[in-house]
């Protein structure tokens, strides 16, 4: 959900001031599809739907659309080593193995701590992962960031086992290997060469032929008897967090220049935290909120929100 800062370009001073508002609205929307798809995951999984009906509605309309796109620009190993697992990587660290870690801790976690770990942890995990395969070096900044993340994911999940709150703190630790397994995904693409569409149509397409077969066969399902309302959530975040934030994403990315795009992601703890409160009527604690406005800092940091670019030499 989050970029690498290094991407960055000094687009705040070349470009005109149409241009940035454009970006800026892409990415602000960008997020809120990010926020509402956590908070439509946490309804599904707490109503009439089983985990595993969320979890093929989550990709079955994203495979059918990406299908014919697929099929189209395959992905090619054009030399490549290691392509095989590579693909393994990504269809696992985005695709069905990410789906059921992340929507299965929302059966024991609130939405507001999925929306301050998974984000939070993302771009520690991808951080790291750049250092040691990527060769890449931690900014004074991005090193306050990750220590605000850490400060953060430990205010929220850590509090959680200390007054011993249910079964909480499983879903806190499955939402921090989410993250994890989204860092390895983003290292994967950056590897890959892919494009965004390719990727993600490898990542859905892959995964949906795989867990369609044993949902169909071996998992139980109340998707038939489950309310239509309920199915319709879950298909309209599946396209909306799912491939709207992408094109939206990329937008942004083209308009802002990647890190000042990836820097809105620091919004995305907050605004689930928000939508979870009149939705959900989950009213997160303060140590929650405290541990929310950390992480959301620290992503900002670690993503170069409050570097001044320099207009080129001309």
């Amino acid at each position: 959900m989050t970029t690498d800062s290094s991407l960055a370009a000094p687009t705040s001073s070349t470009r005109p001031d149409s241009t940035r508002l454009l970006g800026a609205a892409a990415a602000l929307f960008t997020v809120i599809l990010w926020a509402a798809g956590l908070v439509a995951t946490r309804f599904g999984v707490t109503g009439s739907l089983t985990l595993w009906d969320v979890v093929f509605l989550r990709l079955l309309l994203p495979a059918v659309i990406l299908l014919p796109v697929l099929l189209r620009h395959p992905p090619r190993a054009e030399g490549r080593k290691g392509w095989p697992l590579l693909l393994a990587v990504l269809v696992a660290g985005a695709g069905l193995p990410f789906m059921l870690v992340g929507s299965g801790g929302m059966v024991f976690a609130p939405a507001a701590h999925a929306g301050a770990l998974m984000p939070g942890s993302m771009p520690l995990f991808a951080a790291l992962l750049a250092v040691l395969l990527l060769g890449e070096r931690f900014t004074s900044s991005r090193r306050l960031g990750i220590a605000l993340m850490l400060m953060g994911a430990m205010a929220v999940g850590g509090w959680q086992v200390l007054h011993d709150a249910g079964d909480t703190w499983r879903g806190d630790l499955m939402f921090v290997a989410a993250g994890a397994m989204w860092a390895c995904y983003t290292i994967a693409m950056k590897k890959s060469g892919l494009g965004v569409w390719q990727a993600a149509g490898v990542v859905y397409v892959v995964s949906c032929l795989a867990y369609t077969p044993v949902y169909l066969l071996a998992l139980e399902s109340r998707l038939l008897v489950a309310p239509l309302f309920e199915v319709g959530v879950q298909l309209a975040q599946s396209v909306g967090s799912g491939l709207l934030s992408m094109a939206a994403y990329g937008f942004a990315v083209r308009r802002l220049g990647a890190a000042s795009a990836a820097a809105f992601g620091a919004l995305t703890p907050a605004l689930t935290a928000l939508l979870a409160i009149p939705l959900l009527g989950e009213w997160p604690e303060l140590v929650t909120w405290a541990g929310i406005a950390a992480v959301s800092l620290g992503v900002a940091l670690a993503n170069g929100a409050f570097v001044r670019y320099a207009p080129p030499n001309r």
